[in-house]
């Protein structure tokens, strides 16, 4: 499970190189802390999946190991309360993480939110590019998964997940809704409540051409602008999104009974990147104060 020093993106880290190699060195390269120790089963699946991965990323983030158990004082300084728990930090900053095994897919879909590969694309052992996969095939995937090993009901947020993101809205309602008590709380489902919240908004909406032709042609068809910041929102282009709430808000803040602040609202709970969330909640705070 220890990282080997030939590898030159994974490495192992205690409380006397902390600083030194993970807050100042991710000024430069962001840096995946992983918090692991020897005698946890989902670490050992785990672990080797984010180092896979640091290799295929070749460069674009370095993957730092914290054992627990040698470094009890830097996991209390964390919070850490159960393992794996993983962070990436930027900048000097934690700026997202998790805790549990992820399955590789979802692994991949968290870290391209923030780093791209080196080259362009991830690539395998054999230096072919990797094809990524699409959420039919994570759902047939995770079912499968389930299947073989029906007690792990991390899986089942999984299938959530994965059924939202292929615009299954209604069997991830009933996934999530299914859920045990310990996972209802999970960070991942709290945010994709907030995300069912909006797409529930799309049933029945104009296709995303639609919408951008309707708000070209009149800046203040704010039901289009709305429905077009909710498309643009979930599927991924989150900035864009914003913008369409922020226009609304500054020029037709009470439409619809203030849908714009609500929609906002919404929306930052539905992301995990702190510094866009910080931004927008800024300018926010400008046009409502």
């Amino acid at each position: 499970m220890s990282a080997t020093t030939a590898d030159t993106h994974v490495f192992d880290v205690r409380e006397d190189n902390f600083e030194a190699e993970v807050l100042q060195a991710s000024l430069t390269t962001p840096i995946l802390v992983d918090f692991w120790a020897t005698w946890c089963g989902p670490c050992k699946t785990l672990g080797p999946m984010l180092e896979k991965l640091a290799g295929e990323f070749n460069g674009a983030f370095r993957l730092a190991k914290v054992d627990v158990d040698k470094s009890q004082q830097l996991a209390g300084m964390f919070g850490i309360r159960s393992i794996p728990t993983v962070m990436l930090v930027k900048d000097g900053q934690i700026v997202d993480g998790f805790a549990g095994a992820l399955p590789e897919g979802q692994l991949r879909e968290f870290l391209l939110r923030h780093v791209q590969p080196q080259d362009g694309e991830a690539a395998n052992d054999d230096g072919e590019a990797v094809v990524q996969e699409t959420p039919e095939e994570a759902i047939n995937r995770i079912q499968q998964a389930i299947a073989a090993e029906p007690e792990r009901t991390e899986l089942k947020l999984d299938l959530a997940l994965a059924l939202m993101w292929a615009g299954n809205v209604e069997s991830a309602e009933a996934e999530l809704a299914a859920l045990p008590a310990n996972l209802a709380t999970d960070p991942r489902a709290v945010r994709l409540r907030s995300q069912l919240d909006l797409a529930r908004a799309l049933k029945g909406a104009p296709s995303m051409a639609e919408l951008q032709r309707r708000v070209q042609a009149d800046g203040a068809d704010w039901e289009a602008r709305d429905l077009l910041g909710v498309r643009l929102l979930l599927d991924g282009d989150s900035a864009a999104g914003l913008d369409q709430f922020l226009t609304t808000l500054e020029k037709a803040r009470d439409w619809n009974d203030g849908q714009a602040k609500k929609r906002l609202l919404a929306a930052f709970s539905t992301l995990d990147d702190a510094e866009l969330v910080g931004r927008y909640r800024r300018r926010m705070a400008s046009l409502l104060f």
